[in-house]
């Protein structure tokens, strides 16, 4: 079975339900502001669902085993994209897959126009969810290769010139089937951002793409001369 079929097939598990619940709930909000022609989803974790709340023209998806109408099927590390050619990228979980995230995600602000927005969706290492992945017999959630912290993704933005616009952390659904899809109360998602947000099993980060204008600097040569002490007062003797 191939990778993208092996996520799929989770994510349509009760348990694998309840993310991509939660997952459509925040990114609702988070792109209901990105404009523009283009938007390129990197990954196909939720398939290409997850990006429907964004106001862009056109949402393209992208992944090595990436399959159907509009699909582009390439390695993370390659994207096969214009410099500067999409206003918005989403990463759900894309650089927990990723065999080299930082390549990744050098890819991503290469694609992105100034101003350009990036989404990306994490498993909190410091959560149940981070437990499982640590202690589990199998990969867990499946497909994902490692758990990143919030705190390392932030600080590979800053590197590239990103900031951050805003964070989200969601995911207060146990990470065993038993108790999801339905089982947990509603106000647990709805109240956890406000009592156990350090511990919430995943965590989303909007960034913006900044462009830095370059100030000129003049020649030598065309430089004004400027006078040490500023122009010499005429004295009386001088004067008379």
């Amino acid at each position: 079975m191939g990778r993208t079929s092996h996520s799929l097939g989770w994510l349509e598990s009760p348990l694998g339900s309840a993310v991509l619940a939660a997952e459509r709930a925040v990114l609702q909000e988070e792109l209901g502001d990105v404009f523009g022609f283009e938007l390129l989803q990197v990954g196909a974790w939720g398939g290409s669902q997850l990006a429907l709340a964004a106001r862009t023209q056109h949402r393209r998806l992208i992944d090595p085993q990436a399959s159907g109408h509009g699909a582009i099927r390439a390695d993370y590390h390659s994207l096969p994209i214009a410099t500067g050619s999409v206003e918005a990228v989403l990463l759900p979980h894309t650089l927990e897959q990723a065999s080299r995230p930082h390549d990744l995600l050098r890819e991503t602000d290469r694609v992105l126009r100034g101003e350009g927005h990036l989404v990306i969706c994490g498993f909190n290492p410091l959560s149940l969810w981070g437990l499982r992945h640590l202690v589990g017999a199998r990969r867990f959630p499946p497909v994902v290769s490692r758990l990143l912290t919030e705190h390392r993704v932030r600080d590979w933005l800053r590197l590239l010139g990103f900031e951050i616009v805003s964070t989200r952390r969601y995911l207060f659904t146990p990470p065993w089937q038993g108790l999801a899809a339905g089982r947990v109360p509603a106000w647990l998602e709805a109240r956890g951002p406000q009592f156990a947000a350090p511990f919430a099993g995943a965590y989303l980060l909007k960034a913006r793409k900044r462009v830095h204008a370059v100030t000129p600097i003049r020649p030598v040569w065309q430089k004004k001369p400027q006078l040490v002490g500023g122009l010499a007062k005429p004295t009386s003797r001088s004067a008379a």
